[in-house]
């Protein structure tokens, strides 16, 4: 048994300055520019954005609606006796509780839809970091936003994974 330990330690001293002197090959890589510069981020973002203003009316117009409410409102109260002013103090409030229900409502919304159409993106996106990280014998691809404070320009694979993804788009993989 401590033969088998002494050969093991000894196989690691011969091997360990070989693997220390093999200097890693790295990069990084900007994710999040990658998918707004792809073809199937742009019509993402596109489709998104056409939602997002829909969303955006719909809001608007409640919110105006709620506004002339309360203009009338303010007009009308100091001649109503105090149980119907009450009463529609009442009811604007809930109208104002449903308007901040439907903004909290659309804003889930947009992001799940952000959600759906980025995360489909992004999972390509990383099967093309991993092929050219393996065609490159690169050790390590760090995300640039994320787990990187400086990097040198030349250490940045972002334009290749972007032609790389929408040349794959073109050929439907």
């Amino acid at each position: 048994m401590t033969q088998k330990l002494l050969a093991f330690i000894l196989l690691g001293s011969f091997l360990a300055p070989t693997v220390a002197l093999a200097e890693p090959k790295l990069a990084v890589v900007d994710l999040q520019r990658a998918l707004e510069e792809t073809e199937d981020g742009k019509k993402a973002k596109a489709k998104l954005k056409a939602d997002f203003d829909r969303k955006q009316q719909e809001l608007d117009a409640k919110q105006d609606e709620l506004k002339k409410i309360k203009e009338d409102l303010d007009k009308k109260l100091p001649l109503m006796k105090p149980e119907a002013a009450d009463a529609e103090k009442k009811k604007f409030q809930d109208r104002f509780v449903e308007l901040q229900q439907t903004y909290q409502r659309l804003q889930q919304d947009l992001a799940k839809k952000e959600q759906d159409a980025t995360s489909g993106i992004f999972r390509k996106l990383s099967t093309v970091v991993g092929t050219i990280a393996e065609r490159e014998h690169f050790a390590m691809v760090l995300e640039k936003n994320s787990a990187v404070v400086w990097s040198q320009p030349a250490l940045d694979i972002t334009n290749e994974v972007i032609r790389l993804y929408n040349t794959g788009a073109k050929k439907g993989k």
